[in-house]
């Protein structure tokens, strides 16, 4: 059996500790945390990016473990650390998510939802559009070349067995979950304000003219106006995906430098 030659010169226990990295980014990260991407091809993944680095990593620093249970520590925070990279990385793809949910509860899509054979749950229609379209603009601007490179990099700053979990990466993981309601809000704001103009000329019509069934008119009055502000901000939608898929590059490795050890 051939036993490639990096795993040999570093140990089998440096190896697991790459692979426990590898793999929490993995559960977690877009695009590879489907459940329609098989689990032994996220293994095997997994696997081949620890056997590539192993090979290449220099190990400064021993690591200092006298029992199973301070190695299982060890394991823990290396888990903990791709955890964290694809909580990161996830971000954007539940901003999108929730972004959809509110267009949908405005222009009248809430109560039309599809179940989702991935996840079985249901789902509303714009959120299942916006995350599919999110996705496709991901694997275009090579996000995934992102994710793996950050992993890699991820060494240089955060050693095996270093990382340091902070007040700071508390508060950069807080940080995070607001900007998932700012930028939900900032990627519905034009559909929602545009329903909501619509909502109030129609409650003056009302007003105005009493025998004119607003409810009849409004309704496919909102849904026409959300599809059309939808389509004309698609250009500015892919924009600002763009933006925020190099704002993830950046904002990986500020949660890199908060677990660094001081």
């Amino acid at each position: 059996m051939f036993i490639p030659e990096g795993v040999l010169l570093n140990g089998i226990e440096i190896f697991l500790l790459i692979f426990v990295r590898m793999t929490g980014l993995f559960v977690i990260a877009p695009i590879f945390s489907r459940r329609n991407v098989p689990v032994y091809l996220k293994i095997g993944f997994s696997f081949m990016l620890a056997l590539m680095l192993v090979t290449s990593l220099k190990i400064e620093d021993e690591l200092y473990y006298s029992n199973i249970f301070e190695y299982f520590l060890l394991v823990l925070k290396e888990f903990l650390v791709g955890i964290t990279l694809g909580y990161v990385s996830y971000a954007i793809f539940t901003a999108i998510h929730l972004a959809g949910q509110l267009i949908d509860m405005k222009v009248g899509f809430g109560i039309v939802n599809v179940v989702d054979p991935l996840s079985n749950i249901q789902v509303p229609i714009t959120s299942t559009f916006y995350f599919i379209f999110c996705m496709l603009i991901f694997l275009i601007c090579n996000g995934h070349h992102v994710l793996i490179r950050a992993l890699f990099y991820s060494y240089d700053f955060v050693p095996l067995g270093k990382a340091l979990f902070s007040e700071e990466v508390i508060n950069d993981v807080i940080r995070v979950f607001g900007n998932i309601f700012i930028i939900s809000f900032k990627i519905s704001g034009p559909v929602v304000a545009a329903v909501l103009i619509s909502d109030v000329a129609l409650g003056i019509v009302s007003k105005t003219v009493p025998q004119l069934n607003v409810f009849m008119v409004g309704m496919p009055l909102k849904i026409f106006l959300g599809l059309s502000v939808m389509v004309l901000t698609m250009p500015i939608f892919v924009s600002l995906l763009e933006y925020l898929i190099k704002g993830m590059d950046r904002e990986m490795y500020n949660f890199l430098e908060s677990m660094t050890p001081k």
